[in-house]
């Protein structure tokens, strides 16, 4: 039997648009892989990214729904971000014995892990803002609104989910922030046996 060896040869060879769209991915992976310990300097980029795009929302005059839709779905994050993994007031309603934030003094602690973990946060955030940029450059998206009624819709929504998150952190006693919260610390090793 003969096979026909340049078919094969075409079939083992990867095409170098797939290729060149790999390398890139890995080299995109690997970008932020990097800038995983340096929180600082990520949340710095992503605040000049949202100036940035404030000024250009400003200097246009327009964009206006595309900001407002920016605002919520950074507020969606944001929520996300505050709330536990596991929801205390759903695993009240489960006869589960799952586990649960410690609700009295002599409960057992368990860690606050976020639904939301800070890199997803963060990643999420600059990807809305750039897209959220990159659309304020089309005229499609230039929906003429009355903006102070989007403000004001804004504005009232972030006090309504704001109140209601605060409401359940003092109910399942959870403070979603490691700053101001009591650090314990071991007994000293000092190398004696």
């Amino acid at each position: 039997m003969m096979e026909d060896s340049g078919e094969d040869m075409l079939r083992s060879r990867p095409n170098i648009v797939t290729t060149f769209f790999k390398r890139l991915g890995h080299t995109y992976q690997l970008m932020l892989d990097k800038s995983t310990p340096y929180t600082t300097g990520r949340w710095a980029f992503t605040i000049f990214l949202m100036l940035a795009f404030i000024i250009r929302i400003l200097y246009a005059q327009g964009w206006y729904i595309v900001t407002y839709a920016l605002a919520i779905y950074h507020l969606n994050l944001f929520l996300a971000f505050l709330t536990p993994k596991i929801d205390p007031a759903l695993e009240e309603m489960e006869d589960e014995d799952g586990p649960e934030l410690p609700t009295k003094q002599n409960e057992e602690f368990r860690p606050f892990i976020r639904r939301l973990p800070e890199f997803k946060f963060w990643y999420s955030a600059t990807k809305a803002t750039l897209i959220g940029f990159c659309c304020t450059f089309f005229e499609l998206f230039n929906v003429p609104v009355f903006w102070p009624i989007l403000v004001m819709y804004f504005i009232t929504l972030f006090c309504i989910t704001m109140k209601r998150q605060i409401k359940h952190m003092i109910r399942y006693r959870y403070l979603p922030f490691t700053w101001g919260k009591p650090k314990f610390q071991g007994k000293e090793d000092l190398g004696q046996k």
